[in-house]
């Protein structure tokens, strides 16, 4: 197992027609979006990257390399449902997810009468299932809501979405390095945001899966499920949920490789690719399955897949 069963699912090639990305790297810097709830990332150098021995080979940690960025804005926590709906509202967008008619949802999560009319499961993976009118707005279903969830991360995104909705709040989607560098929020070669240890003094940190996965989340961090986005403590730079919670969309094209000799002052990542850079794990990482709820850990997801543990949060460049 390469411990991508409870990450995130990917949408089938071909089955709709969908607008491909164009290929490419350039970021373009924006620097016109407001400022309210975004924090000042100072810039300067990082060690960049995971040597760590729980580490996924795959997915191309390392080495541990020093990076520098230029300073930049960031969001405190992921887009909200609340901010979303704002974007909507605004522009009357319509995601992947609602045009495609589906999106995947965790069989836990779902009604029983919905999850037996579930036609299809991802083979290997079962536990995820493609849910039709499973959007942002309705995120188990057309029977669903989000009235309960405003504060909560929007999911059911892909990355055109999140790309559409930083365009409009006059941001972007950050770089993998920008992520990271954010992410560890000042700490140097820490396993996640806040050191080195899970459940320091027995409190928990994250939002992550507890219990037998993928059967039974006993909820001991006090959510199954997404949690509010402004949820547990802040990291040194006062970002909220850059561990768990759930996965977020970055700029870059994903490779296990190209980062080992490619540039060290603001990386954009690959010129080409054909899946996206997510970063933080979610709330269905586990440590017996999936334990890329590191800050150094890294996976990835085609730009139009959509799934209910997966959002995104803005940068603006000072």
């Amino acid at each position: 197992m390469n411990g991508d069963s409870c990450c995130t699912p990917s949408r089938p090639t071909g089955e709709v027609t969908s607008t491909p990305l164009p290929q490419g790297n350039d970021l373009g810097r924006i620097r016109r979006g407001k400022l309210d709830g975004m924090c000042l990332i100072p810039g300067g150098e990082f060690l960049m990257g995971s040597n760590d021995a729980d580490g996924w080979p795959a997915d191309g940690e390392g080495p541990v390399r020093p990076i520098t960025l230029q300073p930049f804005h960031i969001d405190a926590c992921c887009v909200t449902n609340e901010r979303f709906m704002d974007f909507f509202n605004a522009t009357g967008y319509k995601t992947e997810a609602e045009r495609f008619g589906w999106s995947f949802v965790f069989h836990l999560y779902l009604a029983r009468p919905v999850l037996a009319r579930v036609k299809e499961r991802v083979a290997g993976s079962e536990w995820w299932c493609k849910v039709e009118g499973a959007t942002w707005r309705h995120p188990e279903g057309e029977a669903t809501n989000i009235k309960k969830r405003w504060s909560h991360p929007v999911v059911h995104v892909s990355y055109k979405d999140a790309q559409a909705y930083a365009e409009w709040a006059g941001k972007r989607l950050p770089t993998e390095a920008e992520w990271e560098c954010a992410a560890r929020g000042g700490l140097v070669q820490k396993r996640f945001a806040w050191g080195d240890e899970l459940i320091p003094d027995g409190k928990h940190r994250c939002n992550i899966w507890q219990g037998r996965f993928p059967m039974n989340d006993t909820g001991e961090d006090g959510y199954q499920g997404t949690a509010p986005a402004l949820s547990y403590q802040a990291n040194g730079y006062g970002l909220y949920n850059v561990a768990g919670n759930v996965w977020e969309w970055c700029h870059d094209w994903f490779s296990p490789n190209f980062h080992i000799n490619g540039p060290r002052v603001d990386p954009v990542g690959p010129p080409i690719g054909d899946r996206k850079v997510i970063r933080g794990g979610s709330y269905l990482c586990h440590n017996s399955y999936c334990n890329r709820y590191r800050v150094g850990a890294r996976t990835s997801n085609t730009p139009d897949s959509s799934t209910g543990n997966t959002g995104f949060r803005c940068v603006r460049d000072v």
